[in-house]
């Protein structure tokens, strides 16, 4: 693309946002901001970039904007079928995100990661394994430094670990990553993605316009994902953590690539099945780097875990407090709870993705949940599957504090309060992280008298 005779809207001045503007400036591009949002941040970043070069938009209308600017580089919080997008599709404009335009002009080796779950795990994994192998590398993408802040700065020999979410893959078409990681796939999103099909056809473009040359690492054990070989012209490489595959798999309690065993599954110090599944990923990837095994074993094993992602919080009065914000579904809710070995009050609630939270209940009858305290905009969608499923040892409150206090008084000595909401965290918090870091000072403070004091 050539950048200097094109004018360009960019909608959403997030991180994403304003490294895209700022990316075109120093192309020379004539750059247009905007969002529809007019908070502080916003007006400060809208500011920043008009200091640099850009214009904030002033048409009157999405129709106006379409007409002046020739390509509309959307944010990731900015849906599809928002008016604006629908605007530029409608005169024949081209779509694009910032996401794309990092690979457009990416030097480095790209790996990228999307599914349901473990993709920050998967991504944060990874990096250390090629660090681990003297590789100069940089996690990135939806884990948190936008992409596109890496295209000069890594060279030919470096590796770009990009986690990619469902809304940045709405406007991704043209990426071939080396390697494309998919970890599994359970209902999300379909609050912004409307069904199952939908999102599963999202996820499933990583992989779609791959070549013969690259490489699709696969979960064998999903079957969505495993559906996935049918769409590429990659070469497919599997990961399994209960059968023998051509590729990383789990057996007899130890890891293996292609039948040479690596290590014990019992030294991963990052626990439970979901984090072996992303361990098995990474030695698929790895292996098809042609990394040095030992190097890649010893990362691995080493490997903590990432923030808010069953993470213990604190420990009073002989209750353990984990915090799991990031489960933000109903699978990775799950997930978490086969996870705890002792008994446990689970707190639930946020914002609605559009789940049926059935399955959620169902799962829970056979687990070490022994109550759920049920909070936020979508209480009372959790109350009636609770009931609808026969799960009764259940609370309801407004906000998450209040549910922490009932959980403190719930639990007793030996016990465990899990946040793990199956929700996301925008009735009450911008993100998962401020939510869990507000769970982990809740739960840190000393109350005169205890939690129902």
């Amino acid at each position: 693309m050539y950048f200097k005779n094109q004018k360009f809207l960019v909608a959403g001045v997030s991180s994403s946002g304003v490294a895209a503007a700022r990316f075109l400036l120093a192309r020379g591009a004539e750059v247009y901001v905007w969002d529809d949002a007019s908070g502080e941040g916003v007006r400060r970043a809208v500011a920043e970039l008009c200091s640099l070069g850009a214009k904030e938009l002033s048409a009157e209308g999405y129709e106006d904007a379409a007409r002046e600017c020739d390509v509309l580089v959307l944010s990731p919080g900015i849906p599809i079928d928002n008016a604006l997008p629908v605007a530029f599709r409608r005169m024949g404009k081209l779509i694009t995100g910032e996401e794309e335009l990092a690979f457009s002009c990416l030097r480095a080796t790209a790996i990228a990661v999307t599914g349901t779950n473990g993709k920050t795990t998967t991504v944060s994994m990874l990096a250390e394994v090629l660090k681990a192998c003297s590789k100069n590398c940089v996690a990135c993408g939806n884990i948190g430094e936008p992409t596109i802040n890496c295209a000069e700065r890594l060279g030919f020999g470096d590796f770009a670990v990009a986690e990619i979410s469902s809304f940045q893959l709405e406007t991704l078409s043209g990426i071939r990553p080396h390697i494309a990681i998919v970890t599994n796939i359970a209902e999300d999103h379909l609050d912004r993605h409307y069904n199952m099909e939908n999102y599963i056809y999202l996820k499933s473009k990583l992989v779609r316009g791959l070549r013969e040359s690259e490489f699709a690492v696969l979960n064998y054990d999903d079957e969505r994902v495993r559906a996935f070989a049918n769409i590429t012209k990659a070469q497919v490489v599997w990961f399994s953590a209960v059968r023998k595959v051509d590729g990383a798999y789990a057996e007899d309690g130890g890891v293996y690539w292609c039948g040479e065993r690596l290590f014990a599954c019992s030294e991963l110090s990052a626990g439970g099945v979901h984090n072996l599944y992303n361990a098995l990923a990474c030695v698929a990837a790895a292996a098809t780097l042609g990394l040095d095994k030992r190097a890649t074993s010893e990362a691995l094993c080493a490997f903590k875990g990432v923030r808010h992602r069953i993470e213990k919080a604190a420990e009073r009065n002989g209750v353990t407090y984990i915090d799991d914000s990031k489960g933000t579904n109903v699978d990775a809710t799950l997930k978490a709870v086969q996870t705890m070995t002792a008994p446990t009050i689970l707190l639930l609630g946020g914002r609605d993705k559009g789940y049926d939270y059935d399955r959620l209940f169902e799962g829970l009858r056979d687990s070490r949940v022994i109550h759920a305290v049920l909070y936020g905009e979508n209480r009372y969608k959790l109350l009636s599957s609770a009931l609808a499923c026969d799960f009764r040892d259940v609370s309801v409150c407004r906000r998450m504090a209040q549910a922490v206090m009932l959980a403190e008084s719930y639990a007793s000595p030996g016990e465990c309060v899990l946040l793990s909401p199956a929700s996301s965290s925008f009735d009450e918090f911008s993100n998962f992280e401020e939510r869990g870091d507000e769970f982990a000072r809740l739960v840190g403070e000393a109350r005169v008298g205890g939690a129902a004091g």
